[in-house]
């Protein structure tokens, strides 16, 4: 963020992600297996299915020299396992 000045108008807006699209069904099975979840993952097709592509644009992140150092996987499965090291003394105090 030392190399940022904003620029245009909102011009301060920076998309932070990997540059990578999956489904929310993907998404879904991805938190499954890190979570250890042995149900059923299910869907509503009466339902709307949401935004078709939810796919951010990296592209000024990226010209700063940032990247993901972590994958979307392993990030989602350091917070759960912060969660379960944390989630009783958050309850507790």
């Amino acid at each position: 963020m030392e190399k940022y000045d904003g620029g245009e108008p909102l011009g301060n807006l920076l998309n932070v992600g990997i540059g990578e699209d999956l489904s929310i069904a993907e998404l879904a099975e991805m938190v499954a297996r890190i979570v250890d979840y042995g149900g059923q993952i299910r869907f509503d097709p009466s339902r709307p299915n949401g935004t078709p592509r939810k796919l951010l644009d990296v592209t000024r992140i990226h010209s700063l020299g940032w990247r993901a150092r972590i994958t979307l996987a392993a990030g989602i499965a350091s917070t759960y396992e912060w969660y379960c090291a944390n989630a009783a003394t958050a309850v507790a105090g």
